[in-house]
């Protein structure tokens, strides 16, 4: 095992104690939450770099970093609904449209079309990123300075929505044409 896939894989095992962190209630548990995540999208960073600096790349790699990193995500936003720090429908847009592209993509794939990952999708993955990091501080760690956390939700959903559109009308002919 190379690596950028021990990273991958060290991403994926740390959801579930993401997770039971984000469950529990304890002195300190929003540090934690935010300390792992942190982790979490540090390794996200730096095993794509390394794949690709080390020409390392593996289809398995190929695979699971994609899909740890929209477990990442997943995860942490429904234990944000189920914590009411997170409304519902926000987590079911930015969720619906990770499904939505993730499908269309392999749509794409399938027909021989490659979709490189769009500036704007770029841009909702920091956007929702620092969100969520925010969020995981919580109001008691961050004070006044949570209304960014609040704002940067808004910005999530509003990329989320833009950057999906984006991927449609900019390849939905060549990949959704019979």
């Amino acid at each position: 095992m190379n690596a950028p896939l021990f990273l991958t894989f060290l991403r994926i095992l740390a959801i579930p104690i993401l997770v039971i962190i984000l469950l529990s209630r304890f002195r300190g548990q929003e540090v934690a939450a935010f300390i792992i995540f942190l982790l979490a999208v540090f390794t996200d960073m730096l095993d794509g770099f390394w794949a690709r600096q080390r020409r390392q790349i593996t289809t398995i790699g190929q695979l699971l970093d994609p899909t740890a990193d929209k477990l990442l995500i997943v995860s942490v936003l429904i234990c944000l609904v189920g914590t009411h720090v997170v409304p519902a429908w926000m987590a079911v847009v930015i969720v619906g449209r990770e499904i939505a592209v993730t499908g269309f993509r392999a749509i794409a794939s399938s027909r021989g079309v490659n979709i490189p990952a769009s500036p704007l999708g770029k841009i909702k993955m920091i956007s929702e990123s620092v969100t969520i990091g925010l969020l995981l501080l919580g109001e008691n760690v961050l004070g006044p300075y949570y209304l960014l956390a609040k704002i940067g939700l808004w910005v999530t959903v509003a990329a989320a929505v833009v950057s999906a559109a984006e991927y449609g009308i900019r390849h939905g002919r060549a990949v959704l044409s019979d």
